[in-house]
């Protein structure tokens, strides 16, 4: 049994450009970005979490953190999304975090 694609799948592919091939490349490439800029804040947060309140590295690891969340949201509006809130909710980042971004 053969497997055609739809017509608007073929022709698409027939008629793809070197362009297209690169725009696919890039956003395959941003998606990457972003989902190593993901696991970065996860990986953060649970040092942060692990280390309790007072701890002596706390404030270290609270910027590590913070570091990670702006370098995750800036790759985030690289990508077109500008809204924050869901990933913030998400990830449960914790208040002192955001307001080391300057959130409120």
């Amino acid at each position: 049994m053969n497997f055609r694609p739809p017509r608007t799948v073929s022709t698409q592919l027939i008629n793809s450009s070197g362009t297209s091939a690169l725009e696919r490349e890039i956003i395959g490439e941003k998606a990457a970005s972003l989902g190593r800029a993901g696991r970065l804040v996860q990986q953060t947060l649970k040092i942060l979490h692990d280390l309790g309140g007072q701890d002596v590295d706390r404030p270290a690891a609270v910027q590590s953190a913070a570091d990670a969340v702006q370098s995750y949201f800036v790759q985030r509006e690289l990508c077109g999304l500008i809204n924050h809130d869901g990933p913030i909710e998400d990830y449960a980042i914790p208040p002192e975090v955001l307001a080391r971004l300057g959130a409120v």
